[in-house]
């Protein structure tokens, strides 16, 4: 199928951008990437009457260390995030997202900002920014406002932004002294979606976890922390039981839905065994 007509706009700086959202409301996309967008559109699954593509903007495309946190612009593509240095030096569940995301020719074109604007519980990002205790920036007529990734998921592909704000920029908060961090991924095949996956972000004291943010992707309806898995490790020393309580928590918190990757109860048993490697993966690289 091919898509449906649309209105096509191409600004080149984000004032034009925000006054064609404005002035089109929810009838309008933001393109950037397109590599949810257009496959959408093309089997009708999403049918905006404009497209606003943001693609020739300036200056949306960068990683850097920025006051305490990462910046990761929105237009920044999944390659670069990859290929920086920054990442795979310093932010190891980021790096670890980076090199299962798809495939090499989806991350050629995949924008960071348009993964997480486009909020599917699906895509890997929202995971891994949820345990990050991420920082969303977004840019509308009234200015620029900083959201909390725990605000910013609000349902199924819907997110706290309003439609006429445009996302400019992911902050990452810098990983502090004993933090420690992995991302595990599960897929039936190369570039295919999760069929589960856990995002582990910890603190650690000498063996004791001090702090805990889970993310997990693709076992909800909307991108989730596990509060029962971060609350089995906190104040506990990484023993066997800990592992496998914060494993069950995890499957008992998470809400899968059967498909052709699995059932529920395997799906929920793949997260159980998945947040437990990835929690010994991020505690094996504390200190």
């Amino acid at each position: 199928m091919i898509p449906g007509e649309f209105e096509y706009h191409a600004p080149t700086t984000l004032d034009d951008a925000v006054a064609l959202l404005a002035q089109y409301g929810d009838d309008a996309k933001i393109l950037a990437g397109g590599q949810s967008l257009i496959p959408a559109m093309r089997f009708r699954l999403a049918s905006p009457e404009t497209l606003i593509d943001i693609t020739g903007i300036d200056g949306m495309s960068y990683i850097r260390e920025d006051n305490g946190h990462l910046a990761i612009g929105a237009m920044t593509t999944e390659t670069d995030l990859e290929d920086s240095d920054i990442v795979k030096n310093g932010y190891d569940m980021l790096s670890d997202a980076a090199f299962v995301i798809a495939d090499p020719v989806v991350r050629n074109k995949a924008t960071v900002g348009g993964n997480l604007a486009h909020s599917d519980p699906a895509n890997d990002h929202p995971a891994v920014m949820l345990a990050y205790d991420a920082e969303i920036v977004a840019l509308g007529p009234s200015g620029t406002r900083a959201i909390k990734i725990d605000d910013f998921f609000t349902g199924l592909f819907e997110n706290s932004m309003a439609d006429d704000e445009i996302l400019t920029e992911i902050r990452v908060p810098r990983p502090a002294a004993g933090s420690c961090s992995a991302y595990i991924k599960v897929e039936r095949k190369v570039g295919d979606y999760a069929i589960s996956a856990a995002a582990v972000n910890l603190t650690m004291d000498g063996n004791t976890v001090t702090s805990a943010r889970i993310g997990l992707t693709n076992v909800s309806p909307v991108p989730m922390r596990s509060p029962g898995a971060e609350a089995a490790l906190v104040g506990n020393e990484l023993t066997d039981e800990v592992l496998e309580a914060a494993g069950a928590a995890a499957a008992a918190e998470c809400d899968p839905s059967a498909d052709l990757r699995g059932t529920v109860e395997y799906k929920r048993d793949l997260t159980r065994v998945l947040v437990k490697r990835a929690i010994k993966k991020a505690a094996s690289r504390a200190g």
